[in-house]
């Protein structure tokens, strides 16, 4: 049943574009871990979040090969960029080879290395501010760019239910989890933000600065 209305609701949301399709299939050859890719649904959420908030400054903290980040530069203003990091430099040819197809290649800058020794040096305001990355390091990904989100920006955070496993009892050395409950409650008791979990592939929380 879950298939069928995966297949149901691609088929009643715009077409996936020659040059993500073509991503996805290239990613899912020749990447591991391919299944870290945004993917079609989630990637026309991004896109409309995008294009409903026209945004001149995005921040993505984890590019993987691109899918994402092509999603979300299609919302930008005409001189708005997109900066992207991500500390594999082996996915670099493979996100860049995209962004040149998709047009996007002078608004979106790649930036390879770890997260915590980059975001210091971004500067805001940012518009919208995507996290994908190290989910044991959200907690630091937050306190390091919420000061740098507009008023009336939003961060959204990716993987936020991680496979149900944030209503299991805790786990000896899962870290990841632990990462994920962190910022969960961080952002819970946070008073400047406005908060939503929608339970979209493995859970998308939107957050919006007030």
């Amino acid at each position: 049943m879950e298939r069928k209305l995966e297949n149901y609701i691609s088929e009643h949301i715009d077409p996936e574009d020659t040059v993500l399709k073509e991503l996805d299939r290239e990613t899912n050859l020749t990447v591991s871990g391919a299944r870290m890719l945004s993917g079609h649904l989630q990637g026309k959420v991004l896109s409309l979040l995008s294009q409903i908030m026209e945004p001149e400054r995005i921040l993505e903290i984890g590019t993987f090969t691109g899918y994402s980040a092509i999603c979300l530069a299609r919302g930008l203003k005409e001189n708005g960029k997109l900066i992207t990091i991500e500390v594999d430099d082996e996915l670099q040819p493979i996100a860049n080879k995209y962004f040149r197809m998709a047009g996007l290649q002078n608004k979106i800058d790649l930036i390879i290395g770890p997260a915590l020794q980059i975001l210091p040096t971004i500067e805001g305001p940012l518009d919208i501010i995507f996290m994908d990355a190290d989910k044991r390091e959200y907690p630091a990904y937050y306190d390091l760019v919420i000061d740098k989100l507009k008023k009336g920006g939003l961060l959204i955070a990716d993987n936020t239910l991680w496979n149900g496993k944030v209503i299991e009892p805790a786990v000896k050395g899962d870290e990841q989890t632990r990462g994920i409950k962190k910022f969960k409650e961080m952002v819970r008791s946070d008073s400047r933000v406005q908060k939503v979990i929608l339970p979209l592939r493995d859970g998308m929380t939107i957050i919006r600065k007030i």
